[in-house]
Order: C-alpha cells, then structure tokens, then sequence
C-alpha cells in the first residue's frame, strides 16, 4: 500500500541540521529504538516537506531528504520573541529554576504554547515562541515502516487514534 491521503503511515525518522558550509551537524533527534511515529497522512501533522516527500512511498523505503525552513518549521520571526509578566507563565518553575534556557507554557488566547525563556526579569521574562528549529535547514532520514488505510473515526478527527496516536 502506498502513502496517499487518509492512509496511517508508520515511520522512524534521524534528524539533523545542515550547515551553512552544507555539512551536516550530529543527530539531534531519532526515533530508532522507540516507537514509531504514526501520522495521518494529507492532513498537515508533519511538517509540509515531509508529507510532500512520502507521498507515492510504501513499507520498507528509506528516505534522505533535506528541507528549507521554508518546508519545515518557517523561518525564525522577530516578532516572537516577546516579554510578559511572569504570572501569565503556566505553571512556571519557581525561584532559581525560572532561568534562561528553561522551556516553558505561555498561557494565550488559544491555550498553553511553549516558549524558551531568554531573559529573566524580577517582574518579567523575555521569551522566544518561535520553534526551535525555526530557521533552519534540516536534514531526515526516514524508514517508512508501514501504511495502512485509516479508520473514518481518524478522517473525522484528522489525526491518527490509538497505540502511537491520539486517544480521546
């Protein structure tokens, strides 16, 4: 079966950045050894680069792909990087664990979104929501592990149910 739209794709995936020399950095996250990521496929759930490049493939195809921050998580935008008081944290660390480089939950009109905290004020705390590999060009490599054909619960749902997926 190929990955088309509707259809559960089961993948592993290494992940790492491209240099501006056009070398590769370490890994920075892979999913080998754990469970595999599941998503529904021709709904938005991976970043658009990564749904484009698995259209057509089947179980047991290896991918090496590379994505401009324009195919992955945009680019880095000035505009989030943002001050606010630290009462409008969700759930912030407390005393000397509310520190500059600490991810935390910004509570927003849409609900809770992290952001990395840059700056820590006595009242205030300077954060950067933008993603952190907003900005950057990224190489993956994947093994497609599976590809079946979704229930109509998950088409509904526009996302993947169960072991792997969401539960609701």
């Amino acid at each position: 079966m190929r990955v088309e739209p509707n259809r559960v794709v089961a993948f592993h995936y290494r992940l790492c950045e491209v240099r501006q020399d056009g070398s590769y950095s370490a890994w920075i996250e892979s999913s080998f050894g754990r469970q595999p990521l599941l998503y529904l496929h021709g709904h938005g759930n991976v970043v658009p680069g990564l749904e484009q490049a698995m259209a057509g493939k089947r179980a047991g195809d290896v991918l090496n792909i590379t994505l401009t921050p324009d195919q992955a998580y945009g680019p880095r935008k000035s505009n989030e990087l943002i001050r606010l008081p630290i009462k409008q944290l969700h759930n912030p660390p407390t005393g000397k664990n509310l520190v500059p480089g600490v991810i935390v939950g910004v509570k927003t009109n849409q609900g809770v979104r992290n952001a990395l905290v840059v700056k820590v004020g006595k009242f205030n705390v300077d954060v950067d929501s933008n993603h952190p590999y907003a900005g950057r060009t990224l190489h993956y490599q994947i093994e497609v592990l599976g590809v079946r054909a979704a229930a109509p619960e998950e088409i509904a749902h526009r996302h993947v149910h169960g072991p792997g997926g969401h539960r609701h």
